[in-house]
Formats: structure tokens, sequence, C-alpha cells
């Protein structure tokens, strides 16, 4: 079959078994997006230092999920329906830590002859830790191999009419009947290093505005919580992280019901399947009386129908 356009959806990846645990957290750590001095040396000092102290405890988690990250089956999943909604396009995926890399996806796309190619991360905020990192690790493939194509990209999704109305719906398929009068609803973003905002990163700002977008829909549509808050997870290390961390927010909820829908991830993983519905499930099993974590998009139709809308506009431009 003849394709017309490449499409490579991009996302951070994660450990497919307990051996690659390591190799996630090395390249993660290495990335200079991630860890932003500017000397290479130290920063992979930095790196050997984290990975040494995380390893352990990152596969105990793992082995929790059953020895690896969800991420990729999701997403073989998600590609899987879009490739039958968009025949006319050839549909893979890379990650940035974790295989499949990127050769694998360009390899692909040029034995096929393609030439329109369009990037599409699975972020829905836009940052320089996720966004750009992602952008930036193709285009260092392109040059270092002498490649060529059209490219498109989009940076960002959240303000999408159709993605919103699926978290929205998430939301309320996850209450399962309840009122959401008696809910505290929380949307829970990966957390940044406060320096990496403070340079300029637009992430704080776009989840801030998401979240509004979501509420004035949520009221529009009179469906009222007994409060919508955003706070941040997965803190790391001794620096300032963005405030309030997702910790401090359901301490305010004591004795209270807590619904959490995981804001900046597209893509259920190890943040959401054991940070969200496992750790911080079990930490506040005493202190909240419901705790309900919604799930990630995953291979919903309205995700799928996300993401053609996003390959038609390229089309179209």
């Amino acid at each position: 079959m003849k394709y017309k356009n490449g499409v490579i959806l991009l996302n951070m990846g994660g450990a497919n078994n307990l051996n690659e645990v390591k190799l996630f957290l090395k390249n993660m750590f290495n990335d200079e997006n991630i860890i932003t001095v500017k000397s290479n040396i130290l920063r992979k000092f930095i790196s050997f230092l984290i990975t040494t102290s995380r390893y352990k405890q990152s596969q105990n988690n793992y082995k929790l999920l059953g020895g690896k990250s969800p991420i990729v089956s999701h997403t073989k999943n998600l590609i899987a329906k879009l490739a039958k909604k968009k025949q006319d396009s050839l549909i893979t995926f890379a990650m940035r830590y974790t295989p499949p890399f990127i050769d694998e996806a360009l390899n692909e796309i040029t034995k096929n002859g393609i030439k329109n190619l369009y990037l599409i991360p699975m972020y829905p905020q836009f940052s320089t830790t996720t966004t750009r990192s992602s952008l930036q690790s193709v285009q260092e493939y392109l040059k270092k191999h002498n490649l060529s194509f059209k490219i498109k990209s989009i940076d960002r999704f959240y303000n999408n009419s159709t993605f919103s109305q699926m978290i929205i719906d998430e939301i309320l398929n996850s209450l399962n009947s309840k009122n959401p009068k008696d809910y505290n609803l929380i949307f829970s973003a990966h957390s940044l290093p406060q320096k990496i905002v403070d340079n300029g990163d637009t992430y704080k700002n776009e989840c801030e505005d998401n979240v509004e977008i979501l509420t004035q829909m949520l009221n529009k549509q009179n469906i009222y919580f007994k409060s919508i808050s955003l706070a941040y997870q997965s803190k790391l290390g001794p620096v300032k992280w963005l405030q309030p961390s997702l910790v401090d927010r359901l301490n305010k909820f004591k004795n209270q019901n807590v619904i959490i829908y995981p804001l900046s991830f597209t893509i259920d993983n190890l943040e959401t399947d054991f940070e969200l519905s496992i750790e911080y499930k079990e930490k506040f099993e005493n202190s909240i009386q419901n705790f309900i974590v919604c799930k990630c998009p995953n291979d919903k139709p309205e995700f799928i129908q996300t993401i053609s809308q996003i390959i038609e506009k390229f089309e179209n431009e």
C-alpha cells in the first residue's frame, strides 16, 4: 500500500521489562532538558546518582505492574485503531528513553518512501522537558543521518474540544453515577522543578489554562463538584518543585471523597497505574473516604478522533 504520510507518536517511554528500568532512568536523567546543568560531565554524574538511588525501588514498583510499564501495549492498541481510521497514513511510535527508539520508526517510514512526516508528541501541554525533548531528539537523528522530510508537528493539544469532552466523560464514568457534588475533583499533573518554569517553560500556565477550560465546560453542562483544583505529582529530589503537591492537596481533603484525573498524561504508565492508583491510594486509604483515579485516554475512540483531527489539520495546511 502506498502511504501519503508517516505519523510518529512520541512519548517518554517506560521499562518493557525489569532489565530496562536502569536504561530508562539513565537515559531520562542524562537528557539536558530534564537535568538542565550546562556541564555534560556533571549531568552524567547526577544521572548516575539518581539512577543508583532509585533503581531498586523503581524495579519494585514495576513488579507491582507485572514487571513492565503498560505504556507500550496501550500505544500499540492506539496505533492499531488509528491505522484503521487513517489508512492512507503509516502510523507508528517512538519512545524517548526506552525501545522502540526513533531509529526504528524512521527506518519504517523511510523504507516506504514517505516524504511527509507528522510528529505528534503525546503530551497535552507543552514543556521543554517533554514536547521539546521528544521533537529535538527526532531533529538530531535526522541531521545525524542526513534524512530529509516535509515535517509538521504539534506542540500542544489540551485545548482540543473533542479531547476536553473525553476527559469530562471519563470523570463522570469513573464516578459511576455518584453525585459530583460529593467529590473533590483534583487534576493531577506531573511536576517540574520551579527553576525550569522560571526559565520560561509554559507548562504550568498551560496546565492552569487546561483546568480553567475543563471547569468552564463542566459549568456549562451543569456539572458541579465540591471543589476543583490542580496539583502536581512525582516530585524528585530536594530542589523546589511546582506547588501544590498532590500529597499536600490530598491532606486537605481528609474524611472527604476525592476523584483524580491525570491531566498531563495520555497513556497510562508507572505514574498513573502505580503512583496514583496504588501508592497514593494506599497512603490515604485511612484518611480519604472514597478515592477514585480516572484512567488515561489510552485507545479511547475520542482520543483516536483527537489524533485524527490533528493529522487532518496537517493534511489541509
